[in-house]
């Protein structure tokens, strides 16, 4: 890798969203073609303090469940079948990532991972300390407990809310230009996921909202065309040693996916299922999918 300061992506989201989490699979390439050169840095949007928010609108565990199932299936993520004992608000799972990234500084991506994967797999209710401690407990070489127990810390507080002001800060955007950005609260704010992508000449590109990998593909190929580009992966297995804390199966296939076409799904679960008969991989069954790791 080149030695020059990296472009840097500011990633504004919530754990509690399906659209970003549905994103995955491209975020997940942009992370294998161009590793360390992208410099990643999350910023919690705090989608909702207070669960009754959706209660008032309407939403229901089942609805969100069948919901999640219906509209965000087709990008490949797995979505459990069963809902949660009540609708939760995304406030403390946010604050719980901004408490990471002050005790853990750079783990704060992994515990967002874990979030969104609790948030969307399983039925614990992740504003409840327990729930979120739980859904941390995949999080190698983190103090979950410390975590846990800055979410109310004041300087936790202070910076979960200089977050929530970095995100409400899009009118005039061209993400609000695109009809990407959210008016829930006041101001206009970022929606999950937007990613706003700096050169190292501090020109800034945003791709606000839910978007494509070619869109991501190309801001950064206009920021900086002297980038390495790592090409698609043409074996799992070497995915997967990429990616230690382990993918999803529609992750693996965007990686292997040439040009940014569509994932051969199939092809690359019949590839990840001869690994795991060979011993070469580990899976572990995620609602309607499984996480791969290598062995």
């Amino acid at each position: 890798m080149r030695t020059m300061a990296p472009i840097t992506i500011t990633h504004f989201t919530d754990p509690g969203c399906p659209f970003a989490y549905s994103a995955s699979p491209a975020l997940a390439v942009l992370q294998w073609r161009y590793g360390d050169q992208l410099d990643w840095r999350l910023v919690t949007i705090g989608l909702a303090e207070d669960p009754q928010r959706y209660v008032d609108a309407g939403y229901t565990p089942t609805r969100m469940t069948v919901g999640n199932r219906q509209r965000f299936g087709r990008f490949g993520m797995p979505f459990t079948t069963e809902p949660r004992a009540r609708v939760a608000a995304t406030s403390r799972a946010c604050r719980a990532i901004v408490a990471a990234r002050r005790l853990h500084a750079g783990r704060e991506g992994q515990v967002l991972r874990a979030l969104q994967l609790a948030w969307f797999t399983t039925t614990l209710v992740l504003d409840e300390d327990a729930a979120i401690a739980q859904a941390l407990g995949r999080v190698e070489g983190i103090d979950v407990a410390a975590v846990v127990a800055a979410i109310d810390d004041a300087a936790t507080l202070a910076a979960y809310e200089d977050d929530k002001a970095q995100t409400r800060s899009a009118e005039g955007s061209a993400t609000e230009f695109q009809g990407k950005a959210r008016q829930t609260d006041g101001p206009v704010r970022y929606s999950a996921p937007s990613l706003v992508f700096q050169g190292a000449d501090g020109r800034r590109l945003e791709a606000g909202g839910f978007q494509t990998l070619d869109v991501y593909d190309v801001l950064v190929a206009n920021l900086d065309p002297t980038l390495e580009r790592q090409p698609p992966a043409q074996d799992a297995l070497a995915v997967l040693r990429r990616f230690p804390d382990g993918l999803v199966t529609q992750e693996v296939a965007a990686i292997m996916a040439e040009h940014n076409s569509s994932p051969d799904r199939a092809a690359t679960e019949r590839a990840l299922i001869e690994l795991l008969g060979e011993g070469a991989a580990r899976r572990e069954a995620l609602a309607d999918d499984a996480l791969w790791r290598a062995a």
